[in-house]
């Protein structure tokens, strides 16, 4: 199994690929789309999660969604067929990092996606390159709540904590308007559901070639996760603004 494959799997519970509930996906979306008749730009959009909750609560919303996944993008599209928003939402299949539009957008989003760009920062330049003036950016990214192991470094990555992650996106011309820090709830719960997941796929066909591979990666995951980052990892989405057009 692939990389692909498994998180295709471990997400089937849980389509939003970040630690938050309905509630606050569909907060972010209003604190996003003021009018609700914006164009919206998702960067690493995956499945099209975030665009298809946009586009079925605003009718006059229009979205675009650039992922590197063949798949997902079909995924996209079949769920757009199914609500009947399909008219109204592009998707390109190419490396978010490259994409270039020749029309800007009101919202650009980029959640759980900043590794595409080499981090934060880099995700930002890339979503200000595509932002109508007085828009907005929806951004998701890991912060340390406290004093991580080298262990919880080397599996998640160099994050900081979370008033310097803030401190970083205001000093590269950002204003946060709005925000969430995600829950122990919200963080625990997406952990169980994606490990959840991906384990009941591999109990549920012991004779698939792929099933121990899928069952061995839901243990070492949750196991991780329970041993090395649970206590210390957080997750934050800021809704930004530019300091000045």
């Amino acid at each position: 199994m692939n990389r692909e494959q498994i998180s295709r799997i471990a997400h089937a519970e849980h389509p939003i690929k970040a630690p938050l509930d309905d509630d606050s996906v569909r907060r972010l979306l209003e604190r996003g789309v003021p009018r609700g008749d914006e164009r919206v730009l998702d960067l690493g959009c995956g499945g099209g999660e975030w665009l298809l909750r946009g586009l079925s609560t605003w009718p006059q919303l229009q979205a675009e969604g650039v992922d590197i996944s063949r798949d997902d993008l079909a995924q996209a599209r079949e769920a757009a067929s199914r609500l009947g928003v399909n008219e109204r939402l592009v998707l390109h299949h190419q490396d978010a990092a490259d994409f270039v539009s020749p029309r800007s957008f009101d919202l650009v989003l980029s959640v759980g996606a900043t590794h595409a760009f080499g981090g934060l920062l880099p995700t930002l330049a890339a979503a200000g390159k595509q932002l109508a003036p007085g828009g907005r950016v929806l951004i998701g990214e890991g912060f340390w709540d406290r004093e991580p192991s080298g262990e919880a470094i080397e599996t998640l990555g160099d994050f900081t904590d979370l008033a310097t992650t803030v401190d970083r996106v205001v000093a590269e011309g950002w204003t946060p308007v709005d925000g969430h820090v995600s829950t122990r709830r919200e963080l625990d719960d997406y952990e169980w559901a994606c490990w959840g997941s991906l384990a009941s796929w591999a109990l549920d066909r012991p004779g698939d070639p792929d099933s121990s591979q899928a069952l061995e990666t839901a243990t070492t995951r949750r196991s991780e996760w329970l041993r090395v980052y649970r206590d210390t990892w957080g997750f934050v989405c800021l809704v930004l603004r530019r300091t000045s057009d």
